[in-house]
């Protein structure tokens, strides 16, 4: 009888230890802070990012558009244009060779430094979103695409200030 009363007791105890809460929360807090903590995480960074490259896209129209407009020739426009839009696409860190420049002028299509025209750019690019493998090689990348289309009057005076 002492054996089946020992077994009974080991099993009442055990059945105390399981029915317990004590402990629990911290194992709780961890899980579903886990569960929840690295999503919010992923989140705020590939919003970040995203946020970085659209400013960066941004300003490089814009900046071109104006470099085209002040520029004394249409070739001095283009040159400029380029240079302001390496280094914007540079800064937002994004590759400055798989982005897409569309530059056009108006009234005069191959002319941007007509007075009174309007030269608009448009920036087309492509945000990578952070952690995601390089190495899947699939035929559209990993990434959300941006765009910016900036707009520029040329002065009726030419290089005048």
């Amino acid at each position: 009888m002492r054996r089946s009363n020992r077994s009974a007791e080991r099993r009442a105890c055990t059945r105390e230890l399981l029915a317990s809460e004590e402990g629990s929360a911290s194992i709780e807090l961890l899980t579903v802070g886990l569960i929840l903590l690295v999503p919010l995480v992923y989140l705020v960074l590939a919003l970040g990012q995203i946020q970085h490259a659209v400013l960066g896209v941004e300003g490089g129209a814009r900046h071109a558009a104006r470099a085209v407009a002040q520029a004394e020739s249409h070739e001095q426009g283009l040159a400029a244009a380029d240079r302001a839009i390496r280094v914007a696409i540079d800064d937002a860190g994004l590759d400055a060779d798989a982005a897409r420049v569309v530059i056009t002028c108006a009234p005069v299509p191959g002319a941007c430094a007509t007075p009174r025209g309007t030269v608009t750019v448009r920036l087309d690019a492509t945000v990578p979103l952070p952690l995601a493998p390089p190495g899947l090689h699939l035929g559209t990348g990993i990434g959300v695409p941006v765009s910016a289309l900036a707009s520029q009057p040329v002065s009726a005076f030419g290089g005048a200030p």
